[in-house]
């Protein structure tokens, strides 16, 4: 037997079609810091996260790009909960997460995620099919029942099991493993999974493949993706829509193809043009971004790009613009987009 979509369970889609399943409003997170003498402020704090704003509407698929160091990955984290925020909000179908009508137990059996390192995500003295099993065991289900849907999902990532149940993590490949992984985050009917970089340490050829499972496996089950990843070609392969981090902010948000096609950011537009390209008529002839982030524990006040963008001007360094509506959905952090902003080269142009 081989599983298909989940049966909907009672209160499941709460807030109906038109809510966003995920609403992330004013997230910020930040580490370190050493307090002064006497209890004075503490000094030295990496600001990984502050004050991100983005939504994730159902069955579509965010892709999350950017620089490392850019706070992907730590958002990712804040929203799974692995790591307190230090401040915002978060909504799961209209409702706090948290709060007593979504606990966090509720909360994490619907939205589960799927880590870069496929072989530290698994418990090495588990078995396969123990692997995929834990959760649903933990959740209250028979070993029986628990085992039988284990085989299910392997079977659905490509792991027949037969010959797959009984092995070891040690003892299958890294796309294997990352089936694995992928099973396991399916065996408690979640809505949302959030994929950190899950395929960038596979080979190109077993990534392509990971990446259709990927697919597949969100058109079966109804699920909802966040995909953080650095490979633009993936992103673009995989998304509906794209959010552009830089420094720990939302530097763009909009349709893949329209960032793609129209990016508003000047940070997104160097994004672009970083992608090697095939054709020898259009060879980069100079690098479209010099110079490293800013220090995440001193950023540049203003716009945190400003230093490194070809269009900057005074304004840039003394106002940090917000994230203003270039067409439809599509908003760009910049003050190029803002008619009314002051920026020189509107007037120019």
């Amino acid at each position: 037997m081989i599983i298909g979509a989940p049966p909907e369970m009672p209160g499941r889609d709460r807030g109906g079609p038109g809510t966003p399943l995920l609403q992330v409003r004013g997230l910020a997170k930040h580490f370190g810091g050493s307090s002064g003498l006497f209890g004075r402020a503490k000094a030295g704090v990496v600001r990984a996260v502050d004050g991100v704003d983005f939504s994730v509407g159902k069955g579509e698929t965010l892709g999350i790009v950017g620089e490392s160091g850019c706070g992907k990955s730590t958002t990712a984290r804040l929203v799974m909960q692995i790591i307190e925020p230090d401040a915002g909000e978060i909504l799961f179908d209209g409702e706090a997460v948290g709060s007593r009508a979504l606990g966090l137990r509720d909360f994490r059996r619907q939205v589960q995620m799927v880590f870069q390192d496929s072989y530290a995500s698994l418990n090495p003295r588990l078995t396969v099919e123990d692997t995929v099993a834990f959760g649903p065991r933990v959740h209250g289900a028979s070993p029986s029942a628990a085992l039988a849907k284990a085989h299910d999902l392997l079977h659905r990532v490509g792991l027949e099991p037969r010959r797959f149940a009984g092995r070891y993590p040690h003892e299958i490949s890294g796309g294997q493993r990352q089936r694995v992984n992928i099973a396991r985050a399916l065996s408690l009917d979640p809505r949302l999974i959030i994929l950190d970089e899950a395929v960038s340490a596979l080979d190109k050829s077993v990534e392509a493949q990971v990446l259709n499972l990927l697919l597949d496996l969100k058109r079966d089950f109804g699920l909802t993706y966040m995909f953080i990843t650095h490979d633009l070609n993936v992103v673009r392969f995989m998304s509906d829509r794209i959010m552009v981090m830089y420094l720990g902010k939302v530097a763009e948000v909009g349709e893949a193809e329209a960032i793609f096609e129209a990016p508003g950011h000047p940070y997104t537009s160097a994004l672009l043009a970083s992608m090697p390209s095939m054709d020898p008529d259009h060879r980069t002839q100079e690098a479209p971004l010099s110079g490293d982030p800013p220090n995440p524990i001193n950023p540049p006040s203003g716009c945190r790009f400003h230093p490194r963008c070809k269009l900057v001007s005074t304004l840039c360094s003394q106002a940090e613009p917000a994230l203003n509506v270039m067409a439809g959905d599509h908003l760009a952090a910049c003050h190029l987009v803002d008619p009314q902003s002051g920026h020189p080269r509107l007037a120019a142009a």
